[in-house]
């Protein structure tokens, strides 16, 4: 991802960096181990300002600088502000915010409390900037002037309990649905939320923050009680309904991908792509797998996976075909390395068993036989090395550089050298494969996906032999289980990483118009890959 694109992103994913920050936030206040008795008393600094203005003013400034922990610091309930500034940006949304100081009361002398009034203005869209006086109190404690803490901080007519939200509807209408015009979030006096079931939770602040950035339609700041009903709208007005924007997941998709996932019990991920249009049809991970969107970003050493990308170097660059004669002993040197099998030797067999079977010996050998960049040459053609800007999304697709050695080379052609991958990337190097276009991973109809850095597929001969591999493994090698699912092409992989004593299993492939990649933290093994592969594969 290039640094220009990092900045978009911090913009654009506001409401998915956000919530990462909530998290880590309750994480880092939520306890651990008890640190050790010091040998002396040690003096903690008090929170606050030494005067009433530098309270006030550095509260203000924290406040439009969107550092909700230092403006909190200096209120006199750090923990409830923290949350509450920082959950009401995450629902605006604004592309900025200003807090100016119009009014502060001087304190007489020996006072221990003042006040005033500040103008608050959020950018909420283009043409819409809402602009409000809030009154203030500040009080001192321990020698310090802190902001006295009360949702009315945020707006004078917030109570506790409530909060402020974006509604576009007067009424709950239909505010994004998938592919196929399936409902997933609906828009209403409460704002924005997803459909019954939650479809799609790791893309829920994706998809809202969509409709609040959209054009046209209505735009309200509504003020809503706790269990989300509507008690005033303080700015702006709701529509009697705005047409729906379209996502490109496919409910029923998502639906089987999520329900695949839950139903393994170490961290799994899931992500799948129309090979044609390139519609993201489901981003799914359990909840051993975390909040983190790790199947759109999280990079992963691929394994055997990237057998792929060696297989499409190897017959593009030096010549192979699916039935080319190729040795698959049990334990290779092969350079300096040793290389090994799980257990089995083919000798003399062909390119399309030794794929099928995933014989590192062989693809170690064919990876040293390349040119240095040999192997990144293909990676880019497979779209491994593409950048892509999705709106309210952020995406690593692979990291596959020219190998620094030899040694590095032949560990790079099985998937254990410096190779990463993302679930994403996976997808998109199968669907490659299987559409023989680049593909451009895209969220939505309604708005365009960017590419910030393209691909040109590898020739149709070329991909041509490669399906015949990847037929093969579920034909006849690692992923025969998949069979049960109809004409999948796929590759499984276990990568092994830190200190080899852990695997993460994959399986990347495609049937008809579905590409995918499922991968399994822990797993130490690509069998309950192909398994829950074969799962979501089934229930379409």
């Amino acid at each position: 991802m290039s640094p220009s694109r990092r900045r978009g992103i911090l913009i654009g994913g506001a409401l998915l960096v956000v919530v990462v920050v909530v998290a880590g936030f309750f994480l880092l206040n939520g306890g651990g181990s008890a640190p050790e008795a010091a040998t002396a008393p040690t003096e903690v600094e008090s929170p606050g300002a030494l005067d009433p203005k530098s309270a006030i003013t550095e509260y203000l400034q924290d406040l439009s600088e969107n550092n909700p922990d230092a403006a909190a610091r200096l209120t006199d309930d750090a923990a409830a502000s923290a949350v509450a500034l920082r959950n009401t940006r995450n629902a605006l949304n604004p592309s900025s915010v200003t807090a100016k100081l119009t009014v502060l009361q001087p304190a007489p002398a020996g006072a221990k409390q003042t006040g005033g009034t500040f103008t608050l203005s959020w950018a909420l869209k283009p043409g819409k900037t809402w602009a409000y006086d809030v009154p203030f109190q500040l009080a001192q404690a321990s020698g310090k002037w802190l902001v006295h803490w009360a949702p009315s901080l945020l707006h004078p007519s917030l109570e506790a309990g409530q909060r402020l939200v974006i509604s576009t509807a007067v009424q709950d209408t239909t505010a994004v649905t998938d592919r196929d015009g399936k409902p997933l979030l609906v828009s209403g006096p409460g704002g924005v939320r997803p459909v019954e079931g939650n479809p799609a939770p790791l893309l829920r602040s994706a998809l809202t923050g969509q409709v609040t950035a959209a054009k046209g339609g209505g735009f309200a700041v509504d003020r809503v009680d706790a269990a989300g009903k509507s008690v005033e709208t303080l700015f702006g007005k709701a529509s009697d309904g705005a047409k729906p924007l379209v996502a490109s997941l496919s409910l029923a998709a998502q639906n089987a991908a999520q329900a695949a996932v839950d139903g393994y019990q170490g961290s799994a991920m899931l992500l799948a792509l129309d090979t044609g249009s390139g519609d993201i049809l489901a981003v799914a991970q359990n909840a051993a797998a975390g909040d983190a969107p790790k199947a759109l970003n999280g990079l992963y050493e691929p394994g055997s996976a990237f057998k792929i990308a060696t297989a499409v170097a190897a017959v593009q660059q030096s010549g192979l075909n699916a039935a080319s004669p190729v040795d698959c002993p049990g334990v290779a040197t092969i350079g300096t390395r040793t290389v090994k099998n799980e257990g089995f030797e083919l000798g003399a067999t062909t390119l399309q068993t030794a794929f099928a079977k995933s014989c590192n010996t062989t693809f170690g050998q064919l990876a040293l036989g390349l040119p240095a960049d040999g192997l990144k040459k293909a990676a880019d053609e497979l779209g491994l090395n593409a950048d892509y800007e999705i709106p309210g999304l952020n995406t690593e697709l692979g990291k596959v550089e020219p190998a620094a050695s030899k040694d590095e080379q032949v560990e790079d052609g099985f998937g254990q050298g410096r190779i990463q991958v993302s679930a994403l990337g996976g997808a998109v190097m199968a669907a490659t494969v299987a559409s023989g276009k680049a593909i451009t991973p895209k969220l939505w109809h309604d708005v365009e996906t960017t590419v910030v850095k393209s691909y040109s597929p590898p020739p149709s001969s070329v991909l041509g032999e490669v399906r015949k591999l990847m037929h093969a493994v579920v034909t006849g090698g690692t992923a025969r289980g998949a069979a049960a699912a109809g004409n999948v092409f796929g590759k499984t992989g276990t990568a092994q990483f830190g200190d080899g004593s852990d695997a993460t299993g994959w399986f990347v492939g495609y049937r008809d118009h579905v590409a995918f990649a499922v991968v399994l933290e822990k797993s130490n093994d690509s069998g309950p890959a192909v398994a829950l592969a074969t799962k979501f594969l089934k229930a379409l």
